[in-house]
């Protein structure tokens, strides 16, 4: 048997290759959208890619399924669980199998079994396999997507709070105490492979350790520990951060199907700065640079998402998936990286492309300035300043600056109504990064006057230590 890991870190994203190495038959558990990974390291071992499962309808990144299906004729083997609200999809002439609780199937001498896990998802299922092949007659580990990671157990509000389910939170939550107690009576040495590590926003205290075992779970993952349903819920509901925007997006989309990339256009290249002010009008254009190179000078009108770990959250967050998107960034050997992390969370109507100076030459440019917190810290303290925080909920009711507005950066662009502007707006966020988004947001939508706080909360906490709390 050979088993490949696989990490999107702008995505906090695992899956994996399985693959007999007697029959050379493989399986690709949970697949991103970027399957030439899995075509490369297939072809590597000399295995041939026959198939794909998902442990559920995916709400952060597009499932590679599909795609997989059309390229290498892959066997689709998906849930069949839950209700009818979730359930796949345009099926229709790919070859596929959907699954329910106790099911087998076999991957070469390889075999997987279903295991229902609802409370993240309804349909939520996990994979329990055996090498048979290797002479095992018992299991040895098991796929368990986004029903229990290293540390951490999937969160049951997505569904409300994304994809607008209501009521939904807490039945998922009940749900989920019914599957962490089945998952305890697993034995303590199977390998638990889940499909999220840290940074993930599909739990709220994922380790970073790509892989555990049961019995190692049991003894140290926070939820193991209750035996009772009510505390657990309580637990569980708490603290969970804001999900993504686009998570409902990704919902519909996987439910339903993505398009496939033989069907998508390539972004065109333009080279002449007077196409900018159009592109504007028509749609979003995010300039890729890091934050200090934007705030020193950027077109009036773009939007700064840093081509960094945390691009392919924001951009979810803030790309309009309706309308057309133009990117800017420094070298044309970036796109590839650009245009895969946007389609990995389905933003594919990148539209066109411009080097950033070319689309800076002969325009007036507009800037704006970093602050270090001790000399602003009399401007807030007597009122002068409007402090916008953009850091998550749970940031903010740790400790905040006194007198702060406080409005998550995702949800900025439909709340600048909550935004005083009879001062000038220093805004601010944990270290300063995603504050200079928002910047770029205030002064994209007309806001001019704004200030990024230099290092943000962390470095106003050290050097200041005026916070106040909830």
């Amino acid at each position: 048997m050979l088993l490949r890991y696989f990490y999107d870190e702008k995505l906090a994203h695992a899956s994996y290759l399985v693959g007999c190495q007697r029959t050379g038959e493989s399986i690709v558990i949970d697949a991103s959208r970027n399957i030439e990974q899995y075509e490369e390291a297939a072809k590597k071992e000399g295995l041939k890619l026959t198939a794909a499962a998902e442990t559920h309808i995916h709400a952060d990144f597009v499932a590679g399924s599909r795609e997989m299906a059309d390229r290498f004729g892959a066997k689709m083997y998906v849930s069949d669980e839950g209700d009818e609200n979730w359930k796949y999809q345009n099926l229709d002439g790919i070859d596929h199998q959907l699954l329910k609780d106790g099911d087998t199937f076999k991957i070469g001498n390889l075999t997987l079994e279903v295991m229902h896990t609802p409370g993240h998802t309804p349909e939520s299922i996990s994979f329990i396999l055996t090498d048979n092949g290797g002479g095992a007659d018992r299991p040895m580990g098991i796929f368990t997507g986004d029903f229990v990671f290293v540390g951490d157990i999937g969160r049951p509000d997505l569904l409300e709070k994304a994809a607008g389910y209501m009521g939904t939170a807490e039945a998922g939550a009940k749900q989920m105490f019914v599957s962490v107690e089945r998952f305890k009576q697993l034995p303590d040495y199977l390998q638990v492979w889940p499909a999220h590590g840290a940074g993930s926003a599909c739990g709220k205290s994922l380790g970073a350790v790509p892989s555990s075992t049961v019995g190692y779970e049991k003894m140290f993952n926070w939820a193991m520990q209750f035996t009772e349903e009510a505390p657990f819920v309580k637990a569980l509901l708490e603290g969970q951060p804001e999900p993504p925007k686009y998570f409902a997006v990704m919902k519909h989309v996987n439910k339903v199907g993505a398009a496939l990339f033989k069907d998508l256009e390539l972004p065109v290249e333009a080279d002449d700065a007077s196409v900018l002010q159009a592109w504007i009008e028509k749609g979003m254009v995010i300039d890729t640079r890091v934050p200090a190179k934007f705030a020193k000078g950027h077109a009036e009108g773009t939007i700064n998402i840093p081509f960094n770990k945390s691009f392919t959250n924001w951009a979810g967050w803030l790309v309009n998936y309706e309308a057309p998107l133009y990117v800017l960034l420094e070298e044309e050997g970036q796109l590839p990286e650009i245009l895969t992390a946007l389609r990995s969370i389905g933003i594919d109507k990148t539209t066109g492309w411009m080097k950033v100076n070319a689309a800076l030459e002969g325009i007036t440019l507009e800037s704006y300035d970093e602050i270090e917190p001790g000399n602003v810290k009399e401007q807030v303290e007597n009122g002068e300043v409007t402090v916008l925080d953009v850091r998550n909920l749970t940031e903010w009711e740790e400790g905040h600056i006194p007198g702060a507005v406080h409005v998550m950066l995702g949800t900025l662009p439909n709340r600048l109504n909550e935004v005083p502007q009879d001062r000038p707006i220093l805004i601010q966020c944990a270290s300063g990064m995603r504050s200079a988004i928002g910047a770029s947001i205030l002064q994209a939508s007309g806001i001019k006057n704004v200030t990024n706080l230099s290092g943000g909360f962390q470095r106003w906490s050290k050097e200041v230590q005026l916070v106040s709390q909830i």
